[in-house]
């Protein structure tokens, strides 16, 4: 059996795909880092929401695809090898289906409703860091700018997911009053 330790990184360093060690504090590794932490939030997600319906089926689909990104930011390469523009396009696509079912939205809302929609805002939030943490490791490293488009739309895919959950179980948006 492989042991799940491997005592490489008592020090403080981590091996990125390519081989080449970084510090664990490298900002690379800090986006990969919290692209794993919103994976994590959307199976809590996942965990509140039992029905097998489209909410579902597309965290399902994010989830997947997180790991992919994580794994592209992981590879120290600059050009994007799992990650694509056809992925941002399906993000669009979803965006686009669910707004279709959604109310107009006529001002700011804020962070709540249901629990499962309350998550969705962390991870919302969680992407936003994870999307500034990758524009901040750009500066030192070349990134393909397709892995910063797509935690963008992400981030606007989950506010949608998160207004969408709340319709699902009948919640009402937490408006923002001045």
């Amino acid at each position: 059996m492989v042991k799940i330790y491997t005592k490489t990184g008592d020090k403080g360093g981590t091996s990125l795909f390519s081989g080449e060690r970084v510090s664990k504090a490298d900002p690379l590794v800090d986006t990969y880092g919290t692209v794993d932490e919103l994976n994590s939030v959307l199976g809590v997600v996942r965990s509140l929401h039992v029905w097998k319906d489209r909410l579902d089926e597309i965290l399902s689909l994010l989830q997947h695809e997180l790991l992919n990104l994580g794994a592209d930011f992981a590879s120290g390469k600059p050009q994007a090898e799992r990650i694509k523009a056809e992925n941002i396009e399906r993000l669009e696509s979803i965006i686009d289906e669910l707004q279709n079912q959604l109310p107009e939205l006529t001002g700011f809302i804020l962070p709540g409703g249901h629990p499962v929609a309350a998550h969705l805002h962390v991870a919302r939030t969680t992407c936003r860091r994870a999307e500034r943490l990758g524009v901040f490791a750009k500066d030192e490293k070349e990134i393909d700018p397709v892995l910063l488009q797509y935690l963008n739309r992400l981030a606007d895919l989950l506010f949608v997911l998160a207004r969408y959950a709340n319709q699902v179980y009948e919640y009402e948006d937490v408006h923002w009053e001045k």
